[in-house]
């Protein structure tokens, strides 16, 4: 016998557990929950004509964008209604403000958000630096022009508001506390690299649909792109429980969420210009896919269009094109700009690191690890 395994032994000996301690649900059960919820977050997209892509219906269209979302509020609504009814029916302890509390919907602390959202942008100080003085977004960040940019389409009300606000209320305001009642509360490590898995598969399905919109496109680049996609949703996933467990806040990660989808992903390789060129661009809501590809969007799109344009205008700053702009960057300042990023990704991602315990220590926990 290991003598972890007697130690465990003497102690619920000499301490047994209470009530209190033992779990609510077994690990199959809370499984099986979990399964349940996420296919009421993603089956609806497909069960009704709206939702529902095709090759000339995208995923983007305003129309889809409005259905989806009121669909996936439902579900929210529905799981947790059931989620609080297991942990005040089944636990008798535990109180409405408990209950809240697990669900990280309270207590509400401005300090704890903004710890958060330090700590994230620490990760991300590379991209801040290449979107604020690279491509000269400081501006519009200061008159709130790129706010409003950002939030006058659907896309962006969906990337940076419905969907972050609805993905984190069902993976982990509802999965996490589901498993909390489980045997495996008392593994947080373990809990903190499972519950995201099924935040990852959620976005499989987004394979199905780039499938119907592109049906040009080889299966083998297709299935690449969902694999990373579910790769780098799962490895978010981490970080965002991780986060929720430490500090028991769902509002911080909701707005760590938004600010990913805002930041999009670093680049990891080429030249920092202020036109972007050299890199590895990823727009949030737009498809990866061969040009040319016709999609059929409905009468709104034109005014997401003109919003894209926008904000592509703005991202590239005055790049050199167009009568009376400035001329584009020297070589050399690309060059300054390409070491400057680089040496800022390294020291933000090292900032992160050693943030990464003290940032999110909280007395509001769910959890100590």
């Amino acid at each position: 016998m290991a003598p972890t395994d007697m130690l465990r032994q003497w102690k619920d000996y000499y301490y047994p557990k209470t009530e209190e301690d033992l779990p609510v649900i077994s690990t199959r059960a809370a499984a099986g929950l979990s399964i349940a919820y996420t296919l009421l977050y993603v089956l609806p997209f497909y069960l009704s004509p709206t939702t529902r892509p095709s090759p000339t219906l995208s995923r983007d269209a305003p129309s889809v964008i409005r259905a989806r979302i009121r669909f996936v509020t439902a579900s929210c609504i529905i799981s947790s209604i059931l989620t609080l009814y297991i942990i005040t029916k089944q636990t008798s302890t535990t109180s409405p403000l408990k209950a809240l509390h697990l669900l990280g919907w309270y207590p509400l602390s401005a300090l704890e958000i903004l710890r958060i959202q330090l700590l994230t942008a620490l990760l991300f100080l590379g991209p801040l630096f290449e979107k604020a003085i690279v491509e000269s977004q400081w501006r519009s960040w200061i008159q709130g022009a790129s706010i409003y940019e950002s939030l006058s389409s659907w896309i962006g009300w969906r990337n940076y508001i419905a969907g972050p606000i609805t993905e984190e209320i069902m993976f982990r305001s509802l999965l996490v506390p589901i498993h909390l009642l489980s045997p495996l509360s008392s593994s947080p490590v373990l809990l903190t690299f499972i519950c995201p898995l099924y935040f990852g598969i959620a976005h499989i399905h987004h394979f199905y649909e780039f499938s119907l919109t592109h049906p040009y496109t080889p299966l083998f680049p297709a299935l690449l792109r969902s694999l990373f996609q579910f790769a780098y949703t799962t490895l978010f996933g981490w970080y965002a429980t991780f986060v929720f467990l430490r500090t028991g806040s769902l509002w911080s990660v909701v707005l760590a969420h938004a600010f990913c989808n805002w930041i999009g992903l670093p680049r990891f390789w080429g030249m920092v210009e202020r036109n972007g060129g050299g890199g590895v661009v990823v727009e949030a809501g737009v498809p990866i896919g061969p040009p040319g590809l016709k999609e059929k969007q409905d009468d709104d799109d034109d005014a997401t269009a003109k919003g894209r344009e926008r904000e592509r205008f703005s991202r590239a700053g005055n790049d050199g094109s167009g009568s009376g702009s400035r001329p584009g960057p020297s070589q050399s300042t690309g060059i300054s700009w390409t070491i400057a990023y680089y040496i800022l990704l390294v020291i933000g991602a090292v900032a992160f690191w050693m943030g990464l315990w003290p940032l999110t220590e909280s007395k509001t926990g769910l959890v100590p690890f």
